[in-house]
């Protein structure tokens, strides 16, 4: 097994909340990482796929809905205790565990998925565009694509 080591360790540490906060203060302190999950499943090219879902199939589909949450639920749970235990992220557990072709493998996979999610921001945000402002598609995606390289 190789040795271990910590990817942007500077970055890897608990949020400090400070002794005596209560109520409020206390639970808006958790809500950052939480909100920055929540990011994910709120881009316009879900919002655009939804829509259109719903538009087709009305309710019928209620079931995938239920089923991915409950997915995200679990392996964000997992996640969490995975990094709480082990101090290191799913990235980092794989590449330890795992062999290197099988984590090159695994690399490969999530830089696709990482990949097809930003294909599907981009596109859902040029037709949101198109269906607000009426700007043709191809004019949506260079300007997505372009506030995207900005980041």
């Amino acid at each position: 097994m190789r040795e271990s080591r910590t990817s942007l360790s500077e970055v890897h540490r608990t949020v400090n909340i400070p002794l005596g906060v209560r109520g409020w203060k206390k639970i808006l302190a958790f809500f950052g990482p939480a909100y920055l999950i929540s990011v994910g499943y709120m881009d316009p090219g879900n919002w655009a796929t939804d829509m259109e879902g719903g538009s087709r199939f009305g309710y019928q589909l209620i079931w995938v809905l239920i089923m991915s949450n409950l997915m995200a639920v679990l392996l964000q749970t997992l996640s969490a205790r995975l990094g709480i235990v082990s101090g290191k992220d799913l990235a980092q557990a794989c590449r330890d565990s795992y062999p290197r072709p099988v984590a090159l493998a695994l690399w490969v996979l999530a830089e696709i998925a990482i990949a097809a999610c930003d294909l599907a921001e981009v596109i859902g945000t040029a037709i949101g565009l198109n269906l607000l402002f009426g700007i043709p598609l191809i004019y949506g995606v260079l300007i997505t694509g372009k506030q995207h390289s900005v980041k």
